[in-house]
């Protein structure tokens, strides 16, 4: 079984403000996410920046065979949500935005505007994999990309430039938190016996703290000594992959030149020890060839694919 996760980067029709600006444009982006998608074969792919409901409908239809969707009610300003395709039957066990009851809403601009949710909501499914029941949630968390009054990309000066970080740093710390909320109701203290993963865009690192708040106690990380010694926290844990992940290979993207892993597939204790590979872009592939990424995401409108690498696992059966 392999299970993934891919931002699509824009999956717009054309003719809108965000999307390719023509048919041509649109179907050549198609037919690139459709080509790494049919040669992934996944059982299941959590996606992210989806536009347009239409416009995954339209990638599903390229790949051929039968294909589920399932999509995040919760998009953001600009329309963009997460969602997933797969080859089983999906049911939507969470659909939400809300922080944790005891979070306060964070301050979010210069003006002293608060966010009370998640900019884009948390989509959570369960599918039969015809060995047991998995149950997968999918993020997008805030971006590190800033965005200024007016909708600049650059700011006027550098205390402008601190300050909109700390307003991201905020909302991603806090749907962090969010995402973790939904985690422990997904794994209900038995992750040692039920398949859960949490993946997705998490908009940084794994050093990061927002990243590591994802995963529960502390101990038993994969590379640690403590990994293959039973814990205390092993039913309420997320293991994050990415320590399997070929150090060459070990990027989802490249900003202004510089390769980063933010993209992340974190599993339970059950899932955790019956990973048998994990990887970024095509499994039998070259290290992910990707373009690098400047702060105007308008300057990549019309280019075909995606800006991201997807990132996978294979799972052993039970």
């Amino acid at each position: 079984m392999l299970l993934g996760t891919w931002n699509l980067e824009n999956l717009y029709r054309p003719g809108g403000p965000y999307g390719p600006g023509d048919k041509d444009a649109y179907e050549a982006k198609l037919a690139a996410l459709a080509d790494v998608i049919g040669e992934l074969e996944p059982l299941l792919l959590g996606v992210q920046e989806v536009g347009d409901p239409e416009a995954l409908a339209d990638l599903a239809g390229l790949l051929g065979g039968d294909w589920h969707t399932a999509l995040s009610t919760h998009p953001d300003g600009r329309g963009i949500r997460v969602g997933f395709l797969g080859r089983t039957e999906l049911r939507v066990v969470a659909d939400t935005a809300a922080f944790p009851a005891r979070l306060r809403p964070v301050q979010s601009d210069d003006s002293g505007a608060t966010e009370a949710e998640a900019g884009r909501g948390f989509l959570a499914v369960a599918t039969d994999t015809g060995t047991g029941e998995l149950t997968v949630a999918v993020a997008h968390l805030k971006s590190k990309l800033l965005t200024y009054p007016g909708g600049r990309f650059f700011p006027h000066d550098e205390g402008e430039r601190a300050r909109y970080g700390a307003y991201a740093l905020y909302r991603r710390a806090a749907e962090a938190a969010a995402l973790r909320a939904l985690a422990d109701e997904l794994l209900a203290g038995e992750g040692g016996t039920r398949d859960v993963a949490v993946l997705g865009d998490l908009n940084d690192e794994v050093p990061a703290a927002t990243t590591q708040m994802l995963l529960g106690p502390p101990g038993s990380e994969i590379g640690t000594p403590g990994y293959d010694r039973p814990d205390g926290g092993d039913p309420v844990r997320l293991w994050d992959v990415a320590p399997l992940i070929p150090a060459g290979r070990r990027y989802s993207r490249i900003d202004s030149g510089r390769r980063e892993l933010i993209d992340h597939v974190l599993v339970s204790h059950h899932l955790a020890h019956r990973v048998t590979e994990a990887g970024t872009g095509l499994p039998a592939g070259p290290a992910p060839l990707l373009p690098s990424v400047g702060p105007d995401p308008a300057e990549r409108r019309d280019a075909p694919g995606s800006d991201h690498a997807p990132v996978w696992i294979r799972v052993a059966g039970d």
